[in-house]
């Protein structure tokens, strides 16, 4: 009796355990599985406003803090953006001066606890950029898609898709250049953003379904005068337009492809974001365990969705060894696998997907060479 009393308390302690294991691996695991679309991604560090000035703002120094180039800084009810560190500027030793270009709503004040993001505009692209579009609707699979259509007189579209916890307000900081460049932009909001159909059981699959979205994009462009369409995707919508330009029935009118900071490692990105999260060292596997049983992906379901050697047209791959979120590495394997098609422009000092907001001159120029033979 005392034996089988031992070891039906072993088995209840055992399945306690384990049934701990897979609740803290789904915590661990949220982040990447069921992001809030216009929230900061894990990486975004929190830092504190110390003073503001009327074209200044003072935040906690941190190598976040002092990233080059420009932001959005948000807080919940607040949108600014910030530019570039004021080198001259006198602050505290463990303060940076940051150059504020303006606050987009609510009120940026002293002690708020605010995170740099990639996205810089707010709004649509009349309200924040004075461009004229048109809000369209693209036929997808689960139901209709919001898009703003961009008007351009040449023949060549760009879709322009973001990524995880973004909105299509993201691309926005391409549509100037693109716009200068008289090319038809259709920026799309997909499953899970808001006005678009829910994701089925609500968790991401970092673009493995989501890409269908993207290749209904790309017949609404033919459907409406794209002779051919350059993808340009951001994080997870980088990963989708790489699988779209493979898959999509309508892949040879794909004339390149615009990947920054794509995610082709699913697991390293979960595992990551669940480490910025605070998660303990030992339930960080448990959170790649969690996301394969919720998405039903393999560990290589990416990697090999995304074989290069499959490619047809070139491909501008831009990415850096400071994103903490989507391994530089597997971008320098998908280059060395095609350097034939891949053109890799490496980004210093720039967190996950924000390789405009680095050096957005630069970055465009970039742009520029690599869609002028495309037009």
């Amino acid at each position: 009796m005392r034996l089988a009393k031992a070891a039906a308390v072993a088995a209840t302690t055992a399945v306690g355990a384990g049934a701990a294991a897979v609740v803290a691996g789904r915590y661990a695991a949220r982040p990447a599985l069921r992001p809030r679309p216009g929230s900061p991604l894990p990486d975004a560090e929190e830092l504190i406003v110390h003073a503001v000035g009327p074209h200044t703002v003072t935040l906690t120094r941190s190598v976040t803090a002092a990233y080059p180039g420009a932001y959005g800084l948000v807080a919940p009810g607040l949108h600014a953006v910030v530019g570039p560190v004021e080198q001259a500027a006198e602050a505290p030793a463990d303060c940076v001066v940051r150059r504020l270009e303006r606050v987009t709503h609510g009120a940026l004040e002293p002690g708020a606890r605010v995170r740099l993001t990639p996205q810089v505009h707010a709004g649509n692209p009349r309200d924040a950029l004075g461009l004229d579009h048109a809000d369209v609707e693209v036929p997808g699979e689960l139901g209709p898609l919001p898009a703003w259509f961009v008007p351009g007189d040449r023949g060549t579209w760009v879709i322009t898709v973001h990524g995880l916890g973004a909105t299509r307000e993201h691309p926005m900081v391409v549509l100037p250049f693109l716009h200068r460049m008289r090319l038809p932009v259709l920026d799309l909001a997909y499953r899970g953003d808001p006005g678009a159909p829910p994701v089925p059981e609500g968790v991401s699959r970092f673009g493995a379904s989501e890409w269908r979205d993207l290749d209904a994009a790309i017949r609404y462009a033919v459907r409406y005068g794209a002779r051919r369409v350059v993808l340009h995707g951001w994080s997870t919508g980088a990963t989708m337009a790489l699988v779209a330009a493979l898959d999509s029935a309508l892949a040879p009118r794909v004339a390149g492809i615009v990947l920054d900071s794509p995610v082709l490692d699913w697991q390293a990105f979960v595992r990551a974001c669940a480490a910025h999260r605070g998660t303990p060292a030992p339930l960080i596997p448990l959170a790649a365990r969690a996301a394969e049983g919720s998405t039903g992906l393999e560990a290589d379901s990416l990697i090999s969705a995304t074989d290069p050697s499959r490619l047809t047209g070139p491909v501008l791959l831009v990415h850096g060894p400071d994103d903490t979120l989507a391994p530089w590495g597997r971008s320098r394997e998908l280059v060395a696998r095609r350097p034939d098609l891949i053109h890799l422009r490496a980004v210093r000092h720039a967190p996950h997907a924000a390789m405009w907001n680095a050096s957005p001159a630069a970055y465009e120029e970039a742009l520029r060479r690599f869609l002028t033979p495309l037009m």
